[in-house]
């Protein structure tokens, strides 16, 4: 998980501020805040502090008992100089608010706050989401500031448009909200850049991405099982969230197949497709696709069952008993027999849709089950997630302990989430892979 340093300026939307430390929190990342002396007219130090587990710093002449470290490091022995070292531990410094007036400092490269100073000796990624009345924020200067801090590198989070503080005032410069602003800064840790659509919005661009020209299969979509010609057995899958991932994995420059099975919307752009209709289907195409890719997300609902003996005509309910039988036979465990068959180096995401308590152990089970790098787990039980619907809320499961919760969020969201679990995992085994190396280098020199 990352280190996110978060700068709040003076407005009266410090308090969705509160919010992301609570949703990046309780994502796993380490966060630490700084705030503007104006800032604490709207929202205190006491409410930060409590959730981000870390004392909150002002100016920069208060001594900070944690010395410059984020909640999962270890306090240094020596006394740095606190907004140096903030910075140089943080992955992403975010500011959010952004007020005009912050914003005009960090255009002329002024340093006479905390925040401020620890903008100018930032060596990590620096994202800003302004948050401002509409004139002010429309207002050439303002837009000129920002134009600056582009060209610079900085990331802006463009505001939403609505009801502003003031009464009976709506436009422009609303502040980002908590989750979007969690999204940006996970994306530009992993290396995807926010770049202006034309539209308002910060979209992802590919430069710096991990997973350029890496081989990713996504399955999606949910299998049917013959019963005749025309019936079969399915289930409710939509493919939603296998296309999101297809996406959100083309975005980040990877190679991407994607196994539809029954999937009526259109792929993203760029995206190899291969169509199947049965469980049968689909194993032998993941097969044959798996063995040249590094990731797996098997998001598609695969038929644990099918007919045993379909009929290839339709089967009229004239000809049949009262009570008709069907005899059925498990289909193949696809997922676990492409684990078994897994080369060094791939990375195999599984997903577990579950209904009702007990959810997140069935996951465990099935991530040493199956042999899994990561498993996805959503409870289906409310129907305004899951399936057929825009919205998930799952929980990200990993072998090595990592445990990421991703709260009720779009599709997409939640493939950005799982992206970033799989460069997470690819990032991990590396520096692993590179240790073995070079512990096996340094005993055969020390020999």
């Amino acid at each position: 998980m990352s280190r996110i340093l978060l700068g709040v300026s003076g407005g009266i939307a410090a308090y969705k501020s509160l919010e992301f430390v609570r949703l990046a929190t309780a994502a796993g990342h380490a966060v630490r805040v700084v705030q503007t002396p104006n800032s604490r007219r709207f929202v205190g130090e006491a409410s930060f502090a409590a959730l981000s587990g870390a004392p909150v710093l002002v100016s920069e002449f208060a001594r900070d008992p944690m010395r410059g470290a984020f909640p999962d490091q270890r306090t240094p022995d020596h006394e740095p100089i606190g907004h140096l070292e903030l910075v140089a531990n943080a992955d992403v410094f975010l500011i959010a608010p952004a007020s005009a007036n912050t914003i005009a400092k960090l255009a002329t490269g002024m340093a006479d706050n905390l925040l401020t100073s620890c903008a100018l000796a930032a060596a990590c990624p620096l994202v800003i989401a302004p948050a401002m009345n509409n004139r002010m924020f429309e207002h050439a200067a303002t837009q000129e500031n920002i134009a600056t801090l582009r060209r610079r590198g900085t990331a802006v989070i463009e505001p939403g448009t609505g009801r502003l503080a003031s009464k009976g005032e709506e436009g422009v410069g609303r502040l980002a909200e908590p989750a979007e602003l969690l999204t940006a800064c996970e994306r530009v840790v992993s290396g995807v850049l926010l770049e202006g659509d034309g539209n308002g919005r910060g979209t992802p661009g590919r430069a710096g991405s991990s997973l350029d020209g890496v081989p990713v299969l996504v399955t999606a979509g949910g299998t049917r099982e013959p019963i005749d010609s025309v019936r079969y057995v399915g289930n409710s899958s939509s493919g939603r969230m296998g296309l999101a991932l297809a996406q959100a994995a083309r975005e980040r420059g990877a190679e991407v197949t994607l196994i539809a099975a029954n999937v009526a919307l259109p792929a993203p752009e760029g995206v190899r497709v291969v169509a199947v209709g049965t469980a049968a289907e689909l194993k032998e195409a993941a097969e044959r696709e798996f063995a040249r890719s590094e990731v797996l997300l098997m998001a598609a609902a695969v038929a644990d069952f099918r007919a045993a003996h379909p009929a290839d005509a339709k089967l009229k309910k004239t000809e049949m008993p009262a009570r008709p039988t069907i005899e059925i036979e498990p289909t193949a465990d696809i997922l676990a027999g492409l684990a078994r068959r897994r080369l060094p180096g791939q990375v195999l995401i599984g997903f577990a849709a579950e209904h009702g308590g007990g959810a997140i152990d069935y996951g465990r089970g099935k991530l040493a089950r199956k042999g899994l790098d990561a498993v996805v787990v959503n409870d289906i039980s409310n129907p305004e997630i899951g399936f057929e619907v825009n919205e998930n809320e799952v929980t990200i499961l990993a072998t090595d302990g990592g445990q990421r919760q991703v709260p009720r969020t779009s599709k997409e969201q939640v493939a950005i989430a799982v992206l970033d679990e799989v460069q997470r995992l690819r990032m991990t085994e590396r520096e692993e892979a590179g240790g073995a190396t070079r512990t096996s280098t340094d005993s055969a020199a020390a020999v």
